[in-house]
């Protein structure tokens, strides 16, 4: 008989009574769990997007919105004021932001997503680790709905994608979630013992958007030696956007021409197909031992949940 479904065992304690005692879950037994209650993933995510637009007037419209105001902020501070060098900059900044907007405001609610149901917590039993995975879920819904202002700007300017590598764009947005998942897990629980991870990660989400080549070209830091790059290499969010860019954007370079001379600006990288597919297996193993790190923590600190909040 599986060890899971083996009656739990009673130790008395020194005043007479019982206390229950239960086999701890490995994080594939916990897995498998979660897979199991997955209709209510379904629906706690659906509960997310309702109370998220309770009583709003414009609902969804808000999620069109956010990348509708970061691109004209940037545009203008990119392009018209600095210079960015970067031709058809909305197109560039929308493919790479998209993936930032899943990623930096997925994790920002996985993490609160348990100290946030505190009453749901205490009261009902069930696997606690889909409320990070519903905070991320809900987040997926939005991401979807921003794709859309993304499209609107490739109809109209006739936009020719690289469509090579339009199938990496899946793959690449499937381990997205899982990193964003792996770490909502995880900053999920310790937030629960200190309250402070929240406020932290919203500054540790500003240093790190600098640090992911979306309002600049990667080919800045992507060429330079030293150890000055490795901090853009080793970014697991970095081969997730360079993808997006790469199917979406589709240009390597900035050829142009003034008095007569040449130039050549370098955007992104001269990979071929297998490379970009390799640098996305690093973020995937990087969200991988993430997970499995995630769901130890997260397992090992449940229990006292109910106590701390």
């Amino acid at each position: 008989m599986n060890h899971m479904s083996a009656p739990p065992s009673r130790v008395p304690r020194a005043s007479g009574e019982a206390t229950v005692v239960r086999a701890r879950m490995t994080a594939r037994e916990r897995l498998a769990r979660i897979i199991q209650r997955r209709e209510l993933l379904v629906g706690m995510v659906r509960n997310e997007l309702k109370i998220k637009y309770k009583n709003s007037v414009l609902g969804f419209a808000w999620s069109l919105l956010n990348p509708l105001l970061y691109l004209v902020v940037f545009y203008i501070a990119f392009t018209i004021i600095l210079g960015s060098g970067i031709p058809a900059f909305p197109i560039w900044l929308l493919s790479g932001l998209l993936v930032w907007n899943l990623f930096s405001t997925g994790l920002g609610a996985a993490t609160g997503s348990v100290v946030a149901n505190s009453g749901l917590v205490k009261k009902v039993s069930f696997p606690r680790e889909i409320l990070p995975l519903a905070a991320v879920g809900s987040m997926l819904v939005h991401f979807f709905l921003q794709s859309m202002v993304l499209f609107v700007v490739l109809a109209i300017v006739r936009w020719d994608l690289a469509w090579a590598y339009v199938p990496l764009i899946p793959l690449a947005l499937a381990v997205l979630l899982l990193l964003t998942s792996a770490l909502g897990i995880l900053l999920s629980a310790i937030n629960v013992y200190l309250r402070d991870t929240s406020h932290f990660l919203e500054l540790a989400l500003l240093a790190w958007f600098w640090v992911t080549p979306i309002v600049y070209q990667f080919q800045l830091v992507g060429l330079r030696h030293g150890w000055s790059r490795w901090p853009w290499f080793a970014n697991p969010v970095t081969p997730i956007v360079l993808i997006f860019q790469r199917a979406i954007y589709a240009r390597l370079d900035n050829v142009h021409t003034a008095n007569g001379i040449r130039s050549v600006t370098p955007l992104l990288p001269h990979w071929p197909y297998w490379a970009f597919l390799a640098y996305l297996g690093y973020s995937l193993a990087f969200a991988v031992v993430t997970l499995a790190i995630a769901v130890r923590v997260f397992g090992r600190s449940e229990a006292n949940f109910a106590e701390e909040l």
